[in-house]
């Protein structure tokens, strides 16, 4: 080792640490944002949740393996002579995702972590060997997911709200339908997280079980859930008979009356002198009655049988949230410690490895990382998912999360490349247009999409601006 190596072991380390630092501060609201949003959970308590999940997830089930080529992003035979570039490489495309993600943590906008390590990769990547070392089509089937993973996400958070609202919220005795739908719901969405965390939280673990093996596994806890969920809600009981809200209004009847105050209008237009006063009475009296439907429908989930379902969906959303956060520390802290343990490997052995193994006090420096951002400047980001898209109660964000965490499991079965980021904020914005243009903040979107745009771009900038400077100083 050179005398400058120890000084670039530390600067490794610190902007490893950084980088986990961000990812906590910008990702982990993937997991709990619509809880904290919704007020299944305060941001202390989600936080505190989060901190021991991501953790556990991280340290426990973390990559034990790190493949220094992220998903064969460059050709890895360029560094096979020079292994120190890989190293100032490394090294660039950690500090630039982490730049990255800290201004769009300062502004609370969701981004990805994988395509600011991916689009810091392609950027060091064509300096050290041309633009015919990247990997053209990968990167563009990740790009792809730019689409994909908020569409997805967005239909299947739409469908699931609909659902929601169709079978529970619009039935007689709202109580009643979520005791008997919740068993149900609990089925599927504790299957379709467990595909999560054995497909993607549990893939380091290299588990000898096939496809159909982890499946009926998920099913399983899938079923022991349920079964758990059957007894505890048959304590639910509904209201008194009087506190039972009877809807008078459906969505026709509200459609009915819209009709009928436009064709008033017309017949007001077209008359004068009295009949016209009588006419602009009858409208005035639609326009109550519309107006009193809206507010009894806004304010519905104050009465005491919907506060009952909310309760119940509060319980599924901070369930649905704690194992997406052990999956997600689990999964995403590679995007930090992958890249610093082969720059670490190679400087501590001077050798060169397409496979970098991932010491125990690497994963815990990454989890320790994770936590401490989500601690400090977490809460940006989890407001603009928890209160800054649309309004979300315990129902709504739930929906959200077992749209996202559904579209995952598809995705991942399918070979698609998927964004956890982009998927949730899809989700989210399905729910918002679930009811209606108006109840999603379009300002709020507009600057989510540009920041997602410039993710790739952008990091590749800043890896190829800082790549100089790292090998001016630390020698070829």
């Amino acid at each position: 080792m050179t005398m400058m190596d120890p000084a670039l072991l530390i600067l490794i380390l610190v902007t490893g640490f950084y980088m986990a630092w961000n990812i906590g501060a910008n990702d982990v609201a993937n997991a709990m944002g619509t809880s904290v949003g919704s007020g299944a959970l305060t941001l202390k308590r989600a936080v505190i949740l989060a901190a021991v999940l991501e953790f556990s997830g991280a340290f426990f089930f973390g990559s034990h393996v790190s493949k220094t080529m992220q998903s064969g992003i460059i050709n890895a035979d360029i560094f096979s002579d020079h292994p120190r570039i890989l190293v100032y490489g490394m090294l660039a495309s950690l500090a630039s995702a982490g730049i990255w993600l800290q201004i769009a943590s300062y502004f609370g906008w969701p981004v990805s972590t994988t395509h600011s390590i991916v689009g810091a990769i392609v950027g060091f990547g064509a300096v050290v060997g041309g633009m015919e070392a990247i990997y053209w089509e990968q990167v563009g089937f990740i790009i792809s997911s730019w689409i994909l993973s908020p569409l997805l996400g967005g239909i299947l958070g739409y469908y699931i709200f609909n659902i929601i609202r169709k079978k529970i919220f619009y039935a007689l005795n709202p109580v009643e339908a979520a005791v008997k739908f919740t068993p149900y719901l609990v089925f599927f969405v504790v299957t379709v997280l467990g595909l999560v965390l054995v497909f993607e939280g549990f893939r380091n673990l290299h588990l000898e079980y096939n496809i159909f093996e982890k499946g009926l596994l998920s099913v399983t806890l899938g079923l022991i859930g349920a079964i758990i969920s059957f007894f505890l809600v048959k304590r639910i009981t509904p209201a008194s008979k009087e506190c039972i809200p009877i809807p008078a209004f459906s969505p026709d009847i509200a459609h009915s009356l819209e009709k009928a105050r436009k064709h008033l209008q017309k017949v007001n237009a077209a008359t004068k002198g009295e009949m016209q006063y009588h006419v602009g009475l009858l409208i005035d009296e639609v326009e109550s009655i519309e107006g009193s439907i809206q507010q009894k429908h806004d304010s519905s989930f104050i009465h005491l049988e919907y506060q009952k379902v909310e309760r119940i969906f509060g319980y599924l959303q901070i369930m649905s949230a704690c194992m997406m956060a052990f999956a997600h520390g689990a999964n995403d802290v590679a995007n930090a410690i992958g890249p610093l343990s082969a720059a670490v490997a190679i400087l501590t052995t001077g050798l060169y490895a397409v496979d970098a193994p991932v010491p125990t006090w690497a994963l815990a420096l990454g989890g320790a990382g994770i936590v401490i951002g989500l601690a400090t400047w977490g809460w940006r980001v989890i407001e603009t998912i928890g209160k800054k898209i649309t309004e979300l109660t315990p129902s709504r964000g739930f929906a959200a999360e077992f749209g996202a965490a559904t579209t995952i499991v598809l995705a991942s079965r399918l070979g698609m490349p998927i964004s956890t980021t982009h998927t949730l904020v899809g989700a989210v914005l399905g729910v918002g247009f679930a009811r209606g243009l108006e109840a999603v903040n379009l300002t709020t979107t507009r600057d989510i999409l540009i920041s997602w745009v410039v993710t790739v771009p952008l990091g590749a900038v800043l890896a190829i601006i800082i790549f100089y400077p790292i090998r001016a100083i630390f020698g070829s």
